[in-house]
């Protein structure tokens, strides 16, 4: 039986607009669901950096790319590419969300939205702390984001692929469309398998 769902893919291919539908459907059908998702920021059409963004609305910096961030001020820099993570902005928000995990006031439980675990967020040591305990505890069950395998194994991704608690979608430009369902149900039976 899976507790947890993620979704992979290639960047850009509709992760967290899945996401961020399969989080409206569960809330208009009376499911509690907390977390966050992150987002590209764009200036004068082009990408700047990202944004992490709350269930709730709230927004914070992951990251932006070193003109626009400005100078590291002598503090360690983390760096993807041409971009800058931000990561005490990114702590500040993500991490109080993981204590809300758990099931909420009538003991039904939530779906946690972690998107994603990849390259910029796993700079947080704290950050990977949490997921390991919100994976490891049945007390919510996670619709999460993780890239697609290139370059040098990401551990925590890898420990997420490979776990028998954990249904894994790729999601392509073709199937995109027809996967919210299959996500929906999945998480639905995740939901009522650990009441």
């Amino acid at each position: 039986m899976f507790i947890h769902v993620f979704l992979t893919g290639p960047p850009g291919v509709g992760k967290t607009t899945l996401v961020q539908k399969a989080c409206e459907a569960l809330v208009s059908s009376g499911v509690g669901v907390e977390g966050f998702y992150t987002e590209e920021v764009r200036e004068g059409g082009r990408r700047v950096g990202f944004d992490v963004v709350t269930v709730s609305g709230e927004r914070g910096h992951l990251s932006r790319i070193r003109d626009v961030a400005g100078s590291s001020h002598g503090r360690r820099e983390h760096t993807v590419g041409q971009y800058v993570v931000d990561l005490p902005s990114f702590e500040n928000l993500a991490l109080p969300l993981f204590r809300n995990a758990g099931p909420s006031e009538g003991g039904s439980r939530k779906v946690f939205i972690i998107d994603e675990i990849g390259k910029m967020e796993l700079f947080s040591q704290p950050f990977i702390r949490a997921v390991r305990q919100t994976l490891g505890s049945s007390s919510c069950t996670v619709l999460g984001t993780i890239p697609i395998p290139k370059g040098k194994p990401l551990g925590l991704v890898e420990e997420v692929r490979s776990s028998r608690d954990v249904k894994v979608f790729t999601v392509t430009k073709e199937n995109r469309n027809a996967l919210l369902q299959d996500i929906l149900e999945t998480l639905q039976t995740c939901l009522k398998c650990t009441t």
